[in-house]
């Protein structure tokens, strides 16, 4: 004779809560890394474009520089002086703009909001079944 779900024993009940709970973090495991994984890329994608934009940038950025060195120098300061001119301004404009590329990265949120989120509920879900 089959007893139906209302006659369960405890063991029983706490049998089946065992297993529901263990596939229930198996799946939120997964939900991670997946959302992770996904954070991660884009992360990735932003990383390379800020690598081969500077890439370009520093080529034009060189001729540049050398184009105003030799200006300034036609004008008749020394050249030392023309080169360490610009090359401070140059390092202060470098300063600046690496401290906005570490400062989006930085509010850039990583963490797996999603899997943090259902973690909560699956939390207060396991509470509500012991009860």
């Amino acid at each position: 004779m089959t007893t139906g779900k209302d006659e369960r024993s405890i063991g029983e009940l706490f049998g089946d809560l065992a297993r529901e709970s263990s596939t229930l973090l198996r799946q939120e495991i997964t939900l991670a890394r997946t959302e992770l994984a996904e954070k991660g890329a884009e992360v990735g994608k932003d990383i390379g474009r800020l690598a081969i934009g500077g890439a370009i940038a520093y080529a034009g950025l060189l001729a540049i520089i050398a184009a105003v060195i030799i200006g300034i120098a036609a004008a008749g300061v020394p050249w030392w002086l023309s080169a360490l001119i610009v090359g401070i301004v140059v390092a202060g404009i470098g300063y600046f703009l690496v401290q906005q590329g570490l400062s989006a990265l930085k509010s850039r949120d990583l963490g797996p909001r999603q899997t943090i989120e259902t973690l909560r509920e699956d939390a207060q879900w396991a509470k509500e079944q012991v009860r």
